[in-house]
């Protein structure tokens, strides 16, 4: 062990009971770790915020819909559309789906729903661990939202009527509608959702619309969320008018545009306690240049160069900025994997579209905030530094 790291360990142990370097230093450790701890949680808790959000809203409008610009049907396997997927070079599901407007009744009672229709239920990413009752396989029905149930009192083999509104004008026996069975529940704490999506097969949606071999067009969904943009730029240069490409980042843009305004006032409102950790840090090792000013004194007239003084303090810096930094990152770890584990720390799902708090751990993230906290330790160490290698060693013996 080099002589400098010696000395700055022996200045943070300070075996002497009377001495305050050893709570200087220890203080200044657990105020860097509780903001590093601050830190690694809120930027997690707003990042679970956003995944999961994320996450509920792709399994409902998939990653990109490609549709008529018009929001005319277009045809059933349409070639261009085909030629257009199959360019794609990334990971991907293509679906085609039906998706119109719809009145569901049940006796006297009547709700406006979106009908959304896919070749088979089990197609649906995330249905199938959306499904709170009933079954995937039970046949050509209908699935309809936990919210939706309750408010019209429904449940699994209640009978329902869907009426297509195009063509509500017309006289009965002219109106398209169609009876189904409900053969399945789901809840996905997306109350708008829940309460106006349901969901029946392909063929049972073109005869419900009158669409026989047209669909409304075509949703993706991508094993990478990152090859959405170079995805929709592609499809958008190849297929062109009158198709429109639609990202699901497009159509929430006003939702995941407020998280990013709210992310940053909080990220730096946390940050500021972090920032006390840091003045802590300073206040600390002045006051260890203080008490360890006649040591220092001995050190330089035994031959001790400022450059070696300055080490001694720099790696006390950098031992507080790396035990707080490590050790408010760990609290924040164990922390956040106690509310993943446990959800201890619930919310209104019908505000926050969740039941509880949500957090999502990033690995890159939380090195990057130990480094920031290391670095910051040292640089609050500059100024104690300098001014211990500046002592004079007669005047720091003669005084003290």
């Amino acid at each position: 062990m080099n002589l400098p790291l010696r000395i700055a360990l022996r200045h943070l142990k300070a075996p002497q009971k009377a001495g305050f370097t050893r709570y200087a230093g220890a203080m200044a450790i657990v105020g860097l770790g509780l903001g590093i701890a601050a830190l690694v949680l809120t930027f997690s808790i707003l990042n679970g915020f956003e995944r999961t959000l994320s996450n509920k809203l792709t399994e409902f409008d998939g990653h990109i819909r490609v549709e008529h610009f018009m929001d005319a049907p277009v045809l059933q396997n349409d070639p261009l559309l085909d030629s257009a997927m199959s360019q794609i070079m990334v990971p991907f599901q293509s679906l085609e789906y039906i998706q119109k407007p719809a009145i569901l009744r049940r006796g006297q009672q009547a709700e406006g729903v979106i009908v959304e229709a896919y070749s088979e239920f089990n197609e649906i990413p995330g249905l199938n661990t959306r499904l709170v009752r009933g079954n995937l396989n039970s046949g050509d029905g209908i699935i309809i939202g936990q919210e939706l149930a309750t408010k019209l009192d429904l449940d699994i083999n209640d009978q329902l009527v869907l009426f297509d509104i195009s063509n509500l004008h017309q006289v009965s026996s002219n109106r398209r509608m169609g009876q189904y069975v409900i053969i399945g529940i789901y809840h996905s704490g997306l109350q708008e959702y829940d309460e106006t999506m349901v969901y029946i097969t392909l063929t049972a949606a073109q005869r419900l619309f009158g669409m026989e071999d047209k669909v409304t067009g075509q949703v993706l969904f991508l094993t990478d969320v990152s090859d959405v943009k170079a995805v929709a730029e592609h499809l958008e240069n190849y297929l062109g008018y009158p198709y429109f490409v639609l990202t699901w980042l497009e159509k929430h843009r006003i939702l995941f545009e407020w998280l990013s305004v709210q992310k940053w006032p909080i990220l730096i409102i946390f940050g500021m306690i972090a920032l006390v950790g840091v003045v802590n840090i300073i206040s600390a090792l002045a006051m260890i240049v203080i008490e360890k000013i006649r040591e220092i004194g001995i050190l330089k007239s035994m031959g001790l160069s400022r450059k070696t003084i300055r080490k001694v303090f720099l790696i006390e810096g950098g031992i507080i900025g790396l035990a707080g930094s490590g050790g408010g990152a760990l609290i924040a770890v164990i922390i956040a994997w106690v509310q993943h584990r446990f959800q201890i720390l619930t919310i209104p799902e019908e505000v926050y579209f969740m039941d509880h708090v949500p957090v999502y751990l990033d690995i890159g993230t939380v090195s990057i905030f130990i480094v920031a906290g290391v670095v910051a330790a040292l640089a609050a160490a500059l100024w104690p530094t300098n001014k211990a290698a500046a002592i004079n060693p007669a005047g720091a013996v003669r005084y003290e």
